[in-house]
């Protein structure tokens, strides 16, 4: 039997995303939960975590209707797609990751825990959510940044924060949490996040790019 990963077929990313239901009505915290804990146990196996980062951004891409982003990053990452989906993928050196539907699609089943209200309108912030503390973001680039923020802060005014700290434009970044894009309007109250959780923001490869000073060819 010869090595023929090098030669894997790859395929391009399907928009599609899988349907599946769940053994039980699964909320919106315990469908995060459990895909917390397969990116976090997931790298500790095989493979390698620069990879399972960029399958993890482009799962959450995918699931923000963002399939140029999502595709962008697989190709950024050498990743191939034997049948255009995450669920089974390959690295360059011919590692095999595998990733649980629950972490590509919600299940049909899943209970919506949030309310429908328009968080545009928030009342004052009260004092309580004047309290700062340490936000952990976690860049699609693998790279975790803590931000010092307020359940009053809005994600325009992170973003801004973001931008100083990291010299990522705040156009070029999308902040997600739960498998939601957060608009900048948002404030932290609206997206009940606790201080131990992690927003994840993907950033434009195009602005990597830009960061990266030009080699002489």
């Amino acid at each position: 039997v010869g090595i023929y990963s090098t030669k894997r077929r790859n395929e391009p990313l399907k928009k599609d995303r899988p349907k599946w239901k769940s053994d039980y009505p699964m909320t919106e915290g315990q469908l995060r939960s459990k895909r917390d804990e397969f990116w976090d146990t997931a790298p500790a196996f095989e493979g390698r975590k620069e990879i399972w980062d960029a399958l993890k951004a482009a799962a959450v891409a995918l699931e923000c209707n963002d399939h140029e982003l999502a595709q962008a990053i697989v190709d950024g990452a050498s990743i191939t797609l034997p049948h255009g989906t995450l669920t089974e993928c390959y690295d360059e050196l011919g590692n095999r990751y595998q990733l649980p539907v629950y972490c590509l699609a919600p299940p049909v089943n899943l209970i919506s825990e949030r309310s429908d209200e328009d968080p545009g309108d928030s009342p004052e912030p009260s004092a309580a959510t004047k309290k700062e503390f340490q936000l952990k973001v976690r860049l699609s680039t693998g790279k975790d940044v803590r931000l010092s923020a307020s359940m009053a802060d809005s994600i325009g005014q992170l973003k801004k924060q973001l931008q100083v700290q990291e010299d990522i434009d705040s156009g070029h970044q999308r902040w997600f949490f739960s498998g939601k894009l957060l608009t900048d309007k948002t404030r932290l109250q609206d997206t009940k996040i606790q201080k131990d959780f992690v927003i994840q923001v993907i950033v434009n490869p195009q602005a990597l790019q830009a960061n990266k000073t030009p080699t002489s060819e």
